[in-house]
């Protein structure tokens, strides 16, 4: 049918298995979604189906069936993914607002004897004489997450229809309530 579908996080948890094992689990609230348009070759230059959320927010999939799908009608979790299937969920991080080198990229502190005793979570040198100029992609301080992360290989361990449950394997980014697209691999 779609390459995808458009989710909302609500909570982490974990489920014993049949083996007996503990897995942790991303719970995704996953409501039908209605197909708003469909995108042709000919007058989108590429082809997709797009979708409406209940809360009038608008996701674009590849269509992955030979037929595409009829407009207003409703597309549920259980026809598009299956349990076992692997994917990937991509949303926007949770922001961190404004951190330093250390937090940010792991730095080490610098040594506190010597003097310098206000600046031992400084970054340090920031650049040599030559060039002459802080090089493009220096790790300095500054604003940490709220990014677009895609998080791959994950797997659905259990689709519940009866209250549009999603129920993910793993850690998913983002916060609770925030928007999550998961795709097929």
């Amino acid at each position: 049918m779609i390459s995808g579908f458009l989710t909302q996080k609500k909570f982490m948890t974990s489920i014993f298995n049949d083996d007996g094992k503990r897995i942790a689990v991303t719970v995704l609230e996953a409501k039908p979604l209605i197909v708003s348009r469909l995108r042709t070759t000919e007058k989108d230059t590429y082809e997709a189906v797009q979708l409406k959320t209940h809360k009038d927010k608008f996701v674009e999939f590849k269509n992955t069936a030979d037929t595409n799908p009829d407009l207003k009608t409703e597309v549920t979790i259980d026809s598009v993914f299956s349990v076992g299937d692997v994917v990937s969920a991509t949303s926007k991080s949770k922001g961190h607002g404004f951190a330093g080198v250390i937090k940010r990229h792991g730095f080490r502190r610098q040594p506190v004897s010597g003097g310098a005793s206000d600046r031992v979570r400084a970054p340090g040198s920031i650049g040599a004489q030559t060039p002459g100029k802080v090089i493009k992609g220096k790790k300095m301080p500054g604003h940490y997450g709220n990014a677009t992360a895609t998080v791959s290989n994950l797997k659905i361990f259990k689709i519940d229809k009866e209250n549009h449950l999603l129920y993910v394997t793993g850690g998913v980014p983002g916060h609770i309530n925030s928007w999550v697209k998961i795709t097929k691999n």
